[in-house]
Order: structure tokens, then C-alpha cells, then sequence
């Protein structure tokens, strides 16, 4: 399962992965317009810990963690 969310102009991949009935361990990648130096994990999958969650849960803590990864590049929003 993947799922791709727009956030600042960078893109949050959420992918899936079935650790037992109706639960999923979760990983999410961050992709981008530009590559900032000094940030190593743009375009790598990382896993959120603290799973494994169900599906909606899943989906939406592997979006606010994407999302947290990019403010961090960018700086606040203003």
C-alpha cells in the first residue's frame, strides 16, 4: 500500500506493510524539489517507531511525521 500526501512542496510517501490482522508496521519518505546540504534524509524510507498501528492511525502518523521532517528543513512556516 503507498500513499503520496503534497506538503510545502515536497512529497510524503507512506508505504505499508501487514504485521498482523488489521495492524501495520509503517515507514514514510520524503522527496523534494531540492536536496538542502547537511540533510541526509531526503528520499529514504524511515520507519515510524511505536507501531504497529492500525490502518488510519498508520496513514496518519507516517503524514505528521513527514510533515515534522520537512518543517525541520524549512523552517517555520511564514
Amino acid at each position: 500500500m503507498d500513499r503520496v500526501a503534497e506538503y510545502r512542496g515536497f512529497d510524503i510517501h507512506v508505504d505499508l506493510s501487514l504485521a498482523s490482522k488489521d495492524m501495520f508496521d509503517v515507514w514514510f519518505q520524503v522527496e523534494g524539489p531540492m536536496r538542502p546540504p547537511g540533510v541526509a534524509a531526503i528520499g529514504k524510507r524511515i520507519k515510524v517507531f511505536g507501531g504497529p498501528y492500525s490502518r488510519r492511525w498508520a496513514y496518519l502518523v507516517a503524514e505528521l511525521a513527514g510533515r515534522a521532517a520537512v518543517d525541520l528543513i524549512l523552517g517555520p512556516d511564514e
